[in-house]
C-alpha cells in the first residue's frame, strides 16, 4: 500500500450514527471498498445541456450509465432527482446513490453564478440515496443566497443522518480578477470555505499554476510557485476534516486521466469523481480506464 497526507477517520470527523453507515457502505462495501471513493457523476445534462453526450451517443441513455456504475465497480453514482426516479430502482443495492440536489444551466453567465433547489435531501432519504450533493459558487455576487441555502440543506442533513458533499466551485468576476477559478486561491479558498460550512465531503478541481495568473493572485500565493501535488496538498490541509474529492473535468486522454488520479491520491485526497472522462469513451475503453483507476485507488486504502 502506498502512502499519501493522512486522511480523516469517522471518528476524526465526528460523523452522526446515520452519516457513518452511509459512508461505510460508499467506502468501504462498493468500489475499491478501502476507504476511498470512485464516484460517477451524470449531472452534467443539466449543467452543461445535452452537448456533452456527443462524444459518446450512447452516454444520454441513463441505464447505459448505470450499468457501468456497476460492471465498472464504482462507489457510487450522483445525479438529479429526475434521473434517480426513472433509473435507480432496477439499480438499487448494487451502486450507491449520491442525489444531486441543486443545479442551473449554463445558458446565463458564471458572474452570477447560484444553483436552486431541485429536490430535497427527504428526498434523498425516500430514494435511498447515501449521500447528497450540493453546488456552491464561492466568490460568486450570489454567494450569500447561496450559503444560506446551503446552510438549510446541512441542517435536513443533520437531521436525517445524510452526508453532505459540496461541489465547491469559484465563481464571479472577482474570482477572475485574482488569478481565475481554478487558482491555487480560488480552489484553496473554496476548500476552506466548505469546510467551514459544514461540508463532510468536498469535490474540486486540480489547483493550477502558471505565472501570468499567479501575478493576480493576493499575497503570499502570488510568491507560491507549486507543483499539482504540493498545491493541492495545500488544499487537502485547508479542508481540514473533511474529506476531498478531485473532479475529473473535461476528457482527457487515458495517462492523462490515471495521472490525475495518482495526483489526487498521493496528495492525500479520499478519491476521484470523474464522469466525461469516463462515460465520453465507448463501451470497452471506459470499462478498461475504469479497472486502471479501480487498481490505483487499491493501493491508497486506508
Amino acid at each position: 500500500m502506498l502512502t499519501s497526507l493522512r486522511r480523516p477517520t469517522f471518528d476524526d470527523m465526528n460523523l452522526s450514527t446515520g452519516k457513518r453507515v452511509r459512508l461505510q457502505r460508499l467506502m468501504y462495501e462498493h468500489g475499491p471498498a478501502n476507504g476511498t471513493l470512485m464516484l460517477l457523476p451524470i449531472d452534467q445534462g443539466l449543467e452543461h445541456g445535452p452537448i456533452d453526450f456527443f462524444a459518446n451517443p450512447d452516454s444520454i441513455d441513463t441505464d447505459w450509465i448505470f450499468r457501468l456504475a456497476v460492471e465498472g465497480n464504482f462507489s457510487g453514482i450522483a445525479l438529479h432527482i429526475g434521473l434517480a426516479e426513472k433509473y435507480f430502482k432496477a439499480y438499487a443495492g448494487r451502486v450507491p446513490l449520491v442525489l444531486k440536489i441543486n443545479g442551473k444551466t449554463n445558458v446565463p453567465s458564471d458572474d452570477d453564478a447560484f444553483s436552486s433547489l431541485t429536490s430535497s435531501v427527504e428526498d434523498a432519504v425516500r430514494l435511498g440515496a447515501d449521500a447528497v450533493g450540493y453546488t456552491l459558487y464561492v466568490g460568486s455576487p450570489a454567494q450569500d443566497v447561496d450559503i444560506s441555502q446551503c446552510n438549510e440543506v446541512r441542517r435536513e442533513c443533520e437531521r436525517y443522518g445524510m452526508p453532505l458533499v459540496i461541489w465547491a466551485y469559484p465563481r464571479g468576476s472577482a474570482i477572475k480578477a485574482k488569478g481565475g477559478i481554478d487558482s491555487l486561491y480560488a480552489i484553496d479558498y473554496a476548500a476552506r470555505v466548505s469546510c467551514e460550512i459544514g461540508a463532510d465531503v468536498i469535490k474540486l478541481n486540480l489547483p493550477k499554476w502558471d505565472a501570468a495568473t499567479a501575478a493576480q493572485m493576493p499575497k503570499p500565493y502570488n510568491t507560491l510557485e507549486l507543483s499539482e501535488r504540493k498545491g493541492l496538498e495545500k488544499v487537502v490541509k485547508s479542508a481540514g476534516r473533511s474529506l476531498v474529492l478531485v473532479s475529473g473535468g473535461s476528457k482527457m486522454g487515458d495517462e492523462d486521466t490515471i495521472n490525475k488520479a495518482q495526483v489526487a491520491m498521493e496528495a492525500g485526497c479520499v478519491g476521484l469523481i470523474f464522469g466525461r472522462n469516463m462515460w465520453q469513451r465507448d463501451w470497452d475503453d471506459a470499462l478498461k480506464v475504469a479497472g486502471r483507476m479501480h487498481e490505483l485507488m487499491k493501493r491508497y486504502g486506508a
